[in-house]
């Protein structure tokens, strides 16, 4: 008996006061609103937000959106009371609200437990022990030739046990960029962007076929394409700036479902929500070497300060100063 298999709903904030955050959820109804009974709940004071403002509904493998608010819910730009939803649509919570993208994840089917027979009824009492006489062996008779068994052959002499290194785990070698149609969705800021063609060129360059306007990025800065069954990402710059789950991506590096993915320490910083989709995700930016060792020597200098005695001629400065 087939089952239906199980979707998981991700709803990825990308405006609002929840920006960055992602909820996943498998219930055949999500709530969005104010009420604390939604599962998409917005904080109690966003007032442009119902209470109960709107409803995801499973049917079958479709998900509907019903509008039940008094300011409107929109799709793509358009104000609706019902639709069907799409991966990668974009959902405006009332007129001049947050924004959140709707993605979904198909999960294996759940199957029912197998049953199990019964056992029989065991009996209380052990069964009766059954005796059984071994015959004895045959007696030569007087004069018979008895053949016996050829002598055991000499056994090798025991070599000492050399204990053996474990053997030593290499990383996969980098697949090579190719051409391929796999699909990309990018959810950057309030824009998502899809994309049904890689290898896919980033940076801030216009021959690029992502820009990515940030600080930190280099006008030619990364590369995504798909290579054995998995997408890929690899560092352009040579500054050793991307990394996947903090390790660098200088010759390509495979993305798996929930890997963050930095193009530099300072930003922007993304997670790979599986199926080839990269949505934005808010992280602490890491300061740079040189603030942090200009702060190591800072506090140095202060330490050294406080516990060594005042020079004469440090005092004559400070009154010089004043002057």
């Amino acid at each position: 008996m087939k089952t239906a298999p199980e979707i998981t709903v991700q709803l990825i904030h990308i405006e609002g006061p929840l920006k960055g955050q992602i909820l996943e959820v498998s219930d055949p109804e999500i709530k969005i609103g104010r009420h604390p009974s939604c599962q998409l709940q917005f904080p109690a004071d966003y007032n442009i937000i119902s209470r109960h403002h709107a409803t995801i509904s499973r049917e079958g493998n479709r998900f509907k959106l019903t509008d039940h608010s008094s300011n409107g819910t929109i799709v793509n730009g358009k104000k609706i009371k019902e639709m069907y939803l799409k991966d990668g649509d974009v959902i405006t919570i009332s007129e001049g609200g947050p924004k959140v993208s709707f993605l979904t994840q198909v999960g294996a089917p759940s199957s029912a437990p197998a049953k199990v027979a019964p056992a029989p009824p065991q009996s209380s009492s052990p069964p009766p022990r059954q005796e059984f006489a071994h015959p004895a062996p045959p007696q030569p008779e007087a004069g018979e030739y008895i053949p016996q068994p050829p002598p055991a052959a000499p056994q090798p002499e025991a070599k000492p046990y050399i204990p053996q290194p474990p053997p030593v785990s290499r990383p996969a070698e980098p697949a090579p960029p190719r051409e391929s149609k796999e699909p990309l969705i990018i959810q950057y800021g309030p824009t998502l962007r899809s994309f049904d063609r890689l290898p896919l060129k980033i940076g801030k360059h216009p021959s690029c076929d992502f820009q990515l306007d940030h600080a930190s990025i280099l006008d030619l800065h990364a590369e995504i394409y798909f290579a054995d069954g998995n997408y890929w990402v690899r560092d352009l710059t040579g500054k050793h700036l991307v990394t996947v789950g903090g390790v660098p991506a200088d010759q390509g590096a495979p993305l798996r479902q929930n890997d963050e993915l930095f193009f530099s320490p300072t930003g922007p910083f993304f997670q790979f929500l599986g199926k080839g989709r990269l949505g934005e995700v808010e992280r602490t930016p890491a300061p740079p070497a040189e603030d942090a060792q200009e702060f190591s020597d800072r506090t140095a200098e202060k330490m050294q300060g406080k516990n060594s005695p005042k020079s004469p001629m440090s005092f004559l400065k400070k009154i010089f100063s004043k002057d």
